[in-house]
């Protein structure tokens, strides 16, 4: 292939993703106490669902979304969720067809993806990069980490938040949330997990999750344990919140956590992952490794309680 011919290759699929996608994708307007606020936000149902980011509609008092066709209506904030970053929206009126899902998960670095955000003052913003890290942390205004984030070169405009980081195929495979750095932005995933959260808000307004009471690290173990275990990295107890169902249960600080009802706990990542809706209330079975032995204790997750 001829290089002209490459780049014309390059140029036709984020062209066809702009028109097939852009029509689907909304300019924000929120008015809250302190002012007016804008973002970008994505149809996702064909009963004028719209996805975008929790930070976006935080305070709203009122939001009205604006689509490239001209249409302009207002719509409702039916859930936010500031943990993942995400929040749904319900427009007024009718909305164009939904952006078809992607799965982040099936992103490999380097792969084209296209950030697609409209917004105002910049109507139908599109950006164009390659996936360059995965697996990135994002820290949430709720202080707590969306995990498995996407790291772009495709430059964010203002006003993209919430807009749509399209595959080569046109899948939305995240949702656009923070600009790094030059030339480097971050979204978070469209995977199982968050597909959950955004049918959770779309269903009940909000996503329930369970809490134990402990932060921690993840740790390379030593031999002898990673022997008798079988993985070579475990979870290290930095710290018990007084009085949550972790201390409740005699969890300690310096415990090693190596499987909580029999699922192996290798970072902080996996356990966060297993404080789901059915963990709350439910008895389990944590198993440390507490000075050169194995240790069983029951714990009761509680209800996360977000400020």
């Amino acid at each position: 292939m001829e290089p002209d011919d490459a780049l014309d290759a390059y140029s036709a699929a984020v062209v066809r993703i702009a028109e097939t996608t852009l029509p689907s994708v909304a300019a924000v307007t929120v008015r809250t106490p302190r002012g007016t606020g804008a973002g970008s936000a994505s149809v996702i149902s064909d009963d004028a669902h719209l996805l975008t980011s929790a930070h976006v509609v935080e305070g709203a008092r009122r939001v009205e979304v604006a689509f490239a066709d001209g249409t302009v209506s207002g719509a409702r904030v039916l859930g936010t969720d500031p943990l993942s970053d995400l929040a749904v929206l319900q427009a007024e009126g009718s909305a164009p067809p939904p952006v078809p899902w992607g799965d982040a998960a099936k992103l490999r670095v380097g792969q084209l993806v296209v950030a697609l955000g409209n917004p105002l003052g910049m109507a139908g913003s599109v950006t164009a990069g390659i996936v360059s890290a995965l697996g990135r942390s994002l820290p949430t205004r709720a202080g707590r980490v969306v995990d498995e984030v996407i790291q772009t070169d495709a430059t964010l405009n203002p006003g993209n938040s919430g807009g749509v980081l399209a595959d080569s195929a046109g899948r939305m495979v995240g949702v656009n949330t923070a600009v790094a750095g030059f030339g480097l932005g971050l979204a978070v995933p469209i995977n199982t997990t968050t597909r959950e959260i955004i049918d959770a808000l779309m269903a009940k307004g909000r996503v329930r999750r369970a809490w134990l009471g402990v932060a921690g690290a993840e740790i390379t173990l030593s031999p002898e344990l990673a022997a008798r275990i079988g993985t070579r990295t475990g979870m290290q107890v930095a710290s018990v919140v007084e009085g949550s169902p972790a201390a409740q249960a005699g969890a300690r600080r310096g415990d090693i956590v190596i499987s909580i009802d029999n699922v192996p706990i290798h970072s902080a990542t996996q356990l966060q992952r297993l404080m789901v809706e059915n963990a709350i209330g439910r008895r389990m079975e944590m198993t440390v490794w507490r000075n050169g032995a194995l240790v069983d204790v029951v714990v009761a997750p509680e209800e996360l309680r977000v400020p």
